[in-house]
């Protein structure tokens, strides 16, 4: 699937229409409603004590506990942001009552984190449990995203690839306990290097692959990955199938 999934979108109808048909699915469902939850990624990677900021989960009772617990500037998200959207940057208590009630407009819990500043976010691109590709993401310009959203443009920071050789063990490493909880296939792992730790940000399904970016170093060759795994993955359905 070569489109922003979502619990509530055709992505979803579409990727459990083709597993109840029997197909070979790599953007799957499980992937997409456990990618797509926040809530249910942060609990998991907690539960298995993979590295995040540090979070909390706000409903209307505990809004007050937002900065004692994790300070200002802080982050806010709404359960199932994508894109940068759906994300604020908290700078004051009167900013951060008013993001959060209208987060509360569209869901019952908000996530609060902790702001790890960083010059950019590492994206690991995962696929069949193995690292294939990886990518430095800098920060818009002037920006503490990666997206800069503009009234008639959008901004974004350069992307950086590299081989999985060059990237830090400890970095490849975490995406792969990450993504491995999720599932066997396709994902692309954010993470923050900061005071030497490694942080999960998010684990999300259908991750980009742009020309020129994610396989700026692997070129042909990440396609072909992808694809191979898919052969595989066909050829041992029609076996099964068989028997």
């Amino acid at each position: 699937i070569r489109d922003t999934t979502g619990v509530n979108h055709y992505t979803y109808q579409f990727a459990r229409r083709a597993v109840a048909e029997g197909l070979v699915v790599i953007d799957d469902p499980d992937s997409i409603l456990k990618c797509t939850n926040k809530v249910y990624l942060n609990e998991l990677l907690a539960r298995h004590r993979v590295l995040t900021p540090k979070t909390l989960m706000v409903h209307r009772d505990n809004i007050d506990q937002i900065v004692p617990v994790l300070g200002l500037p802080c982050i806010l998200k709404q359960p199932d942001s994508a894109f940068s959207l759906g994300v604020s940057k908290i700078q004051s208590p009167s900013e951060l009552r008013a993001s959060v009630d209208k987060l509360f407009a569209k869901s019952d819990l908000v996530i609060a984190q902790e702001w790890l500043p960083t010059a950019f976010d590492w994206r690991v691109g995962v696929f069949d449990r193995r690292a294939l590709y990886v990518c430095k993401y800098f920060m818009a310009p002037g920006h503490w995203q990666v997206i800069k959203r503009e009234a008639d443009r959008k901004l974004e920071g350069l992307t950086m690839a590299m081989t999985v050789g060059e990237a830090p063990e400890n970095v490849v490493k975490t995406a792969l306990r990450a993504a491995n909880l999720i599932g066997d296939g396709f994902y692309g792992v954010d993470i923050k290097e900061s005071n030497n730790q490694c942080y999960v940000m998010e684990v999300n399904d259908n991750p980009n692959v742009d020309a020129g970016n994610e396989d700026g170093v692997l070129k042909d060759a990440l396609y072909r990955e992808i694809m191979g795994v898919f052969l595989r993955r066909i050829q041992e359905r029609k076996r099964v199938t068989a028997q």
